[in-house]
């Protein structure tokens, strides 16, 4: 017995089919899941996941995290982005790169916003110790 897992990123969408379970992580810990599993959802943390396929081939899903839905024998995973591959070791060092990348950039975006909302502060200060002296 099999399932479909659907993937959907901001950049791209996948289905693969004939999946026998997926090993994923949430908050609580690791979990599985076969085929005509009951509805589930559940948020899953930055990590690996690993797919059995009918064929015995097993795959692997990296994810920075995402929402994870299966409702009529269809698992949906919605994320920022994903990478899939056959080879846990180059999945690991793609992932470990990648996540650098964008951690150092969401660094970089959270300081310009803290530095705007310093600005913005000032300014409105500024505005309301002059409307204050009129």
């Amino acid at each position: 017995m099999t399932f479909t897992l659907h993937l959907f990123a901001a950049d791209r969408t996948e289905t693969v089919g004939d999946v026998v379970s997926f090993t994923g992580e949430d908050k609580s810990g690791s979990f599985g899941l076969l085929a005509h599993h009951e509805r589930f959802m559940t948020a899953l943390t930055f990590g690996l996941a690993r797919l059995t396929l009918a064929d015995g081939r097993r795959d692997y899903l990296g994810f920075p995290g995402g929402l994870l839905y299966f409702v009529d024998n269809a698992l949906r995973i919605s994320t920022r982005r994903y990478l899939h591959d056959t080879d846990v070791g180059r999945i690991t060092q793609a992932l470990t790169r990648e996540l650098l990348t964008e951690e150092q950039a969401l660094e970089q975006t959270r300081r310009k916003l803290h530095r705007l909302e310093a600005e913005m502060i000032r300014r409105l200060a500024q505005l309301g110790a002059r409307l204050g002296a009129e």
